[in-house]
């Protein structure tokens, strides 16, 4: 996020507008969450494979210092969902969930733990808490989620750019100056 955060403050806010989607990168996570070393151990045999992301996340401000859940994110998109629909921009939101979950430790399944963020961006804490505990908005969420399976192909993040040519889509972390020039890409074409 910091990576397109700076290229898009580079090739000028005015000229591009980021709408992020929910996308469940494992649909098997325990409801309330894992714990993120247990996780990383169960899936993947360790947690190496996440070293470059951390070294890459501290050269560009997001040091991943305080990682301790991996998360189920249903709730997360539901809560999104619902502070776009009383106009709160998506990329507000992620922002917050992401300092929430990788620098302060937060598990970002717990409604209780997504209230709390809510009520940080200005919204109710018991309206969030009961729109989450309800299920409200979750059929919405799986449905964007699997229109999102159908385009993302071969890893988070995945971007589509629109420009005034053909969308240019494009998957994994780059860095700013090579968003910048895909940006720029897209506006030529």
């Amino acid at each position: 996020m910091k990576n397109l955060d700076a290229a898009v403050d580079k090739f000028g806010k005015e000229r591009v507008e980021v709408t992020w989607l929910p996308y469940i990168i494992d649909p098997g996570t325990a409801a309330g969450g894992e714990e993120y070393l247990a996780y990383n151990k169960r899936r993947w045999g360790s947690d190496g494979w996440t070293y470059s992301l951390k070294e890459q996340g501290r050269r560009v401000g997001a040091p991943f210092e305080n990682w301790k859940w991996w998360p189920n994110t249903l709730k997360a998109h539901c809560l999104v969902h619902l502070a776009q629909t009383k106009g709160i921009a998506s990329a507000t939101v992620k922002a917050a969930l992401f300092e929430a979950l990788y620098e302060q430790g937060a598990n970002l399944s717990s409604p209780k733990v997504l209230s709390q963020i809510a009520q940080k961006l200005g919204l109710s804490e018991v309206e969030v808490m009961e729109y989450l505990e309800s299920g409200k908005g979750e059929q919405e969420v799986l449905q964007l989620v699997r229109a999102g399976q159908d385009v993302v192909q071969g890893g988070v993040p995945f971007f589509i750019v629109r420009g005034a040519g053909q969308p240019l889509g494009f998957s994994g972390a780059q860095p700013s100056e090579q968003l910048v020039k895909i940006l720029e890409k897209a506006s030529e074409e």
